[in-house]
């Protein structure tokens, strides 16, 4: 529709000023107005008395204001303004904080009715920064009102009156899916939808709008990905890679050997580049997995048949470390191999440039670097980025446009359940790294409160002693004001002067320059510090064999599988390896986490305990990945309605693989708007 085009300006009753505050909450369009859902509902169905409120309630009242308004300061920044408040059933204060306009506007004998979350203390009923309005005003009290976010300038009742003549305004009959995909699903029709998520008048209605718009936003998404995918797979200009015996002789040299599990996944990827498509494959393997070793074997291959080889990582200290072990395990079988990072020298760069561009350099190992316009390939034929979710879509497309249609393999350490995988690296095949190498031993992961720090210091102490080295991670770089948690640097000061007086200590954060990393990290490595006090720099790959404990400051702060990984640094090597997890909260959601990293040392079970317990995040947002933004769904929380979704996308797609059918041409042109130029030439 034209209409939901058009700029929100012009919008009945906006007007160039509230314009800009809806663009400052992402609304430029009346359709981004429309898709604009509310943050909660306040269900004021039934009015409660004040006599009948019990603690945690949320209730709507309907009041009467009996006294003026009583002004307190708390502390300094701090102003209470309670109100106080009668029914027939009794009394009570409505309370606000640093609202002292609420003096002028809540005057004695006021009728109001207000909602909000009863508090009962001090003998009184409170109810806390209610919303509220005058009845004389209102006569649509029956309802479930919702509430959106708001900014600077707005308020609830624009936003209500806004969406409302949008509403009036909307084509009953506005649908853009297949009238197949509605019917097999059960799902409202699109008007239902949108009226019902912003104005329900019952809790059944708003179920029910809410799986239609879900499953229609998964619904995209899912068909966006795959029509990608297939694509891929359909390109005739394919690299078609042949096996070569040298690549087994190589395997057999090894030191060790391969697990079933990186067999199987090596497999899969020798099939795909052996095949007529292109590989575009993830490989996920929990930390310590064996993943490298896939890789170099994979960039063997590739050099093997007469193309070179690229391999992305997002830290300068992984690059250096995947550099000096594919420089050990392949320069002696003849290939050359180069590193490229932000602090290699001008001339150096140059100079690299130079032989990547005339096919002297068969792999090369490097950072962001790489991306570089002017960084250019003979005959790019397979690439390899590390550590995916550090990198978008679009850096490993702009390196995988420095060849023609290479072969692509994505690793990662990070688990994410299947489904998820599907919906992220929807573009991808996903293969699963599922066995650790024989011999590894368990990392011992104990949670202590803050009151046996000392313990934990000592204990490190002792492994010194006994010649082993000690991470210790600080949740934040500097001390702030607003964060009440170690910091790096305030730790180094702390450790340098008391536990770690007698041994050589280092400092790791993100805003050291490059090459001040690299040297720290390089004098760990070869044993010169004992103990390295860092920030989650270090989570990446870093390998310090002889490094068996790792301690966590403040683990309270980070997320469960963010503490895994940081956990996989220790463990590397032939010691019985520690990790100690300082805990300075006393929450029961915070004990529940720490219990669980006490008991697991599976990282794909506690990458699910960390969704179920926090949700997706941004970690697992659809921004980073240069994806169709979600307004409502959430790719933990609606796993069921994801499962759906993509049975009927498979069902769709192998009806209309390329949506060509008239029938589904409204849907396309949808899917074609969310993705942009990411779809547009595929579909087109």
């Amino acid at each position: 529709m034209e209409y939901l085009k058009k700029d929100i300006q012009y919008l009945k009753g906006v007007g160039p000023k509230k314009a800009q505050y809806l663009r400052n909450l992402g609304i430029v369009t009346i359709e981004d107005l429309l898709y604009f859902f509310p943050r909660e509902y306040e269900d004021r169905r039934e009015i409660k008395n004040i006599a009948r409120l019990n603690n945690e309630d949320k209730a709507t009242l309907k009041v009467i204001v009996c006294e003026k308004v009583v002004e307190k300061s708390i502390r300094k920044g701090l102003k209470v303004y309670k109100v106080p408040i009668k029914d027939h059933t009794g009394r009570g204060y409505a309370v606000f904080y640093n609202t002292p306009f609420i003096k002028k506007i809540l005057k004695k004998d006021a009728q109001l009715y207000l909602y909000g979350k009863v508090k009962k203390a001090f003998g009184e009923t409170q109810i806390l920064h209610p919303s509220y309005e005058f009845i004389e005003e209102d006569t649509k009290k029956s309802g479930i009102l919702s509430v959106y976010p708001l900014t600077q300038g707005l308020i609830n009742k624009d936003m209500v009156k806004f969406i409302d003549h949008v509403l009036e305004t909307l084509h009953i009959d506005y649908e853009y899916l297949p009238k197949e995909t509605i019917k097999r699903n059960r799902l409202c029709g699109l008007y239902e939808a949108l009226l019902n998520i912003h104005r329900p008048n019952s809790v059944k209605k708003l179920k029910i709008a809410k799986f239609r718009l879900v499953f229609e936003e998964l619904f995209i998404l899912q068909i966006g990905l795959w029509l990608i995918k297939n694509k891929l797979h359909q390109n005739k200009e394919f690299i078609l890679f042949h096996k070569d015996k040298k690549v087994d002789d190589f395997i057999h040299s090894l030191p060790y050997t391969l697990t079933d599990a990186q067999n199987k996944v090596l497999e899969e990827m020798i099939e795909d580049m052996t095949s007529r498509k292109i590989m575009n494959r993830l490989v996920q393997g929990d930390v310590g997995s064996g993943k490298t070793i896939i890789a170099f074997i994979s960039l063997y291959l590739s050099v093997l048949n007469g193309y070179q080889g690229v391999l992305m990582v997002p830290t300068e200290i992984l690059a250096q470390q995947h550099f000096v072990s594919a420089q050990e395990l392949l320069v002696p079988l003849g290939l050359n191999i180069e590193l490229l990072v932000g602090s290699v020298s001008k001339k150096r760069k140059e100079e690299i440039r130079r032989k990547l561009e005339d096919g002297e350099i068969d792999i090369i190992i490097g950072t962001h670097a790489l991306i570089e316009e002017n960084i250019s390939f003979k005959n790019l034929g397979l690439v390899i980025t590390d550590e995916q979710h550090r990198f978008g879509v679009r850096q490993r497309k702009i390196l995988s446009s420095k060849g023609i249609n290479p072969h692509v393999l994505v690793m990662t350490a990070t688990p994410i359940p299947r489904t998820l995988g599907l919906i992220l690296y929807g573009d991808l095949d996903i293969s699963i790294i599922d066995a650790l190498p024989p011999g590894r031993k368990k990392v011992k992961t104990y949670c202590v409160q803050e009151e046996r720090r000392n313990d934990v210091y000592e204990f490190a102490k002792k492994e010194i002693l006994a010649g082993r080295q000690v991470y210790i991670v600080a949740p934040l770089v500097e001390e702030s004001e607003n964060i009440e948690a170690k910091s790096a640097t305030q730790l180094y000061e702390e450790l340098k002067n008391t536990y770690f007086q007698e041994f050589s200590i280092g400092l790791l954060h993100g805003k050291m320059k490059p090459y001040e990393k690299d040297e720290m990290m390089i004098a760990f490595k070869k044993g010169d510090l004992k103990v390295l006090v860092a920030t989650t720099v270090i989570e990446v790959g870093v390998n310090v064999p002889n490094a068996s404990v790792m301690i966590i400051e403040n683990s309270e702060r980070f997320g469960l599988a963010q503490l895994h990984q940081l956990r996989g640094r220790v463990g590397r090597g032939e010691y019985q390896s520690y990790c100690a997890l300082i805990n300075y909260s006393k929450s029961k959601l915070s004990k529940e986490r720490m219990d669980i990293m006490q008991k697991s040392n599976n990282g794909f079970m506690i990458s699910q305990k960390d969704l179920e317990l926090r949700g997706p995040g941004e970690f697992f947002g659809t921004r980073q990945h240069g994806l169709p933004e979600l307004k409502i769904a959430n790719l933990f929380k609606h796993m069921e309605i994801l499962k759906q979704v993509q049975q009927e996308a498979s069902f769709l797609l192998k009806e209309d693989p390329s949506l060509s059918l008239s029938k589904n041409i409204d849907f396309k042109n949808k899917v074609i708007e969310k993705f942009g130029d990411h779809i547009k030439k595929i579909c087109l």
